[in-house]
């Protein structure tokens, strides 16, 4: 009986591994896959925490967005303690123009980010703590840079599958 349950599984394994190989889209699904976990390598490289570990969202707001992070669980502080380093690093590499950080973790430039380099007169980044921990505040009364904004968040929305609202 043993024998036949696994010759059954077996047959069942190999069925599914022949369906996703036949799939028009499979090489896609592979790419976006990969992508994926490299995003996240490369994310976890730079922040200094795992990802795994903490939870991101990108909202964007009427007067700019916000990034927030923070940990799964509220015991990690050395975890909240990262975050709060990371994100006030954030702040002070986003007002001087350099984004260099999204773009390793992305492994590509960011839609908004020229526009926010040449407009970083007329945008704010501030670092607020939180309790479990942080979020960095982004804030223009520009139309055009607040445009970008969006984009840049929009774009941190979909390429971390936060599942955040695009609007």
């Amino acid at each position: 009986m043993k024998t036949l349950i696994a010759l059954l599984l077996l047959c069942g394994l190999q069925v599914a591994a022949q369906d996703m190989q036949s799939c028009p889209m499979h090489k896609e699904h592979m790419k976006a896959a990969q992508r994926q976990a490299d995003v996240e390598k490369h994310g976890d490289e730079a922040m200094g925490f795992p990802h795994d570990k903490t939870t991101h969202h990108f909202r964007l707001l009427t007067d700019g967005g916000a990034i927030e992070v923070t940990v799964n669980d509220s015991k990690d502080t050395q975890d909240v303690q990262a975050i709060h380093s990371h994100l006030a690093h954030i702040v002070t590499m986003f007002s001087n123009g350099d984004f260099s950080l999204p773009m390793f973790v992305h492994s590509q430039v960011p839609p908004g980010v020229p526009v926010m380099k040449e407009k970083r007169r007329a945008i704010s980044y501030t670092f607020e703590e939180l309790p479990d921990g942080g979020r960095v505040r982004i804030k223009t009364e520009d139309r055009d840079a607040l445009k970008v904004v969006h984009d840049f968040l929009r774009f941190q929305i979909e390429d971390h599958h936060t599942e955040d609202k695009p609007e």
